[in-house]
């Protein structure tokens, strides 16, 4: 029963919710760059939520399943369309379980925003390295060889109840990010708890654009370069949400792939709740971000705790009165 690669799509990888407890050994997190939509994609299809998805960026990949399956998409909107083994076509929408017979599932281009997890009914059989199936694509371990996807490669999947000829999923949905799909959503800064450096302040009142160069590793921002009267100081730990001035004057703010510790200059720290909006951003899209305090963090993280843990109990709610509700 597997998963094959028809194409790969621009970047698609095996990734679960991290690695985590090995950071002073030099290994990064890794996982998901939205946690929580990787999360919701498994509940939906039952999963539990650290198993492993794919995780696409840009632009996702064509699969062919040779059993049945359930799958749900989550975070930026990728259109599906999906043609069974018997030559039914149809379109899949997202943010919901869809069963699917044996055939293709074709992904497109990211609509809005840059990246989406798919899960699929029963997780994505790949070993688990140090305690996490996510892909380390710095380290080259992990996911699947340490690498993204690539056109003929198998994945074990689990089969899943055939729905008959057509796919099937309900007509309720949801969707984490509609808030940040608004305009005034997509507008709205980006916190951070500064740094105590003279000058620091300068970050949150200059323009910035997510540059091309971004990865999994860190966002790179593009702009007037910023000068502070600084320099590189004594390596010292780092994590995803750290915002590092290099000798450039154009910040970096790390990611799910970044690095245990650093020496650049560190201007703050983007807040956790705020880490996925970053996930999303598309290379040129403007930025700007706004100083908060660790304080006005935490609330903001525990109300996005219970905003997910409501999603969660209404899935849980739909998926018990019926699949097909």
């Amino acid at each position: 029963m597997s998963l094959h690669v028809l194409q790969p799509g621009l970047l698609t990888t095996v990734q679960d919710r991290g690695r985590h407890g090995w950071r002073h050994l030099g290994i990064a997190r890794a996982g998901a760059l939205d946690p929580d939509a990787a999360a919701l994609a498994n509940r939906l299809v039952g999963n539990d939520p650290d198993a492993a998805v794919l995780e696409m960026t840009l632009q996702g990949p064509t699969l062919r399943f040779d059993v049945p399956t359930r799958i749900a998409l989550c975070g930026a909107w990728l259109p599906m369309k999906f043609t069974s083994s018997t030559g039914v076509a149809a379109h899949i929408p997202g943010g919901r379980p869809v069963s699917l017979p044996a055939g293709e599932l074709s992904l497109g281009a990211a609509c809005d925003g840059t990246r989406a997890w798919l899960a699929i009914g029963g997780g994505l059989d790949v070993p688990p390295v140090l305690g996490s199936r996510s892909t380390d694509l710095r380290g080259g371990f992990g996911g699947l060889a340490g690498r993204a996807l690539r056109a003929g490669d198998r994945l074990h999947v689990s089969a899943a109840p055939d729905p008959g000829p057509e796919p099937r999923f309900p007509a309720w949905w949801v969707d984490p990010l509609a808030h940040d799909r608004q305009p005034h959503g997509r507008a709205a800064p980006i916190r951070y708890v500064p740094a105590h450096l003279p000058g620091a302040d300068a970050f949150a009142r200059m323009p910035w654009r997510a540059s091309a160069r971004s990865d999994r590793q860190g966002l790179r921002l593009d702009g007037e370069a910023l000068s502070l009267d600084t320099h590189e100081q004594i390596s010292a730990p780092v994590a995803p949400g750290t915002v590092q001035l290099p000798p450039d004057g154009r910040p970096i703010v790390l990611l799910a792939d970044a690095q245990t510790v650093g020496g650049y200059p560190r201007l703050g720290h983007v807040i956790a709740v705020d880490l996925q909006r970053l996930a999303q951003l598309r290379p040129g899209q403007p930025v700007h971000f706004s100083a908060c305090d660790a304080r006005t963090a935490t609330q903001l993280a525990c109300a996005a705790r219970a905003r997910l843990a409501r999603i969660t109990l209404m899935i849980d709610f739909k998926l018990q009165r019926g699949y097909g509700e």
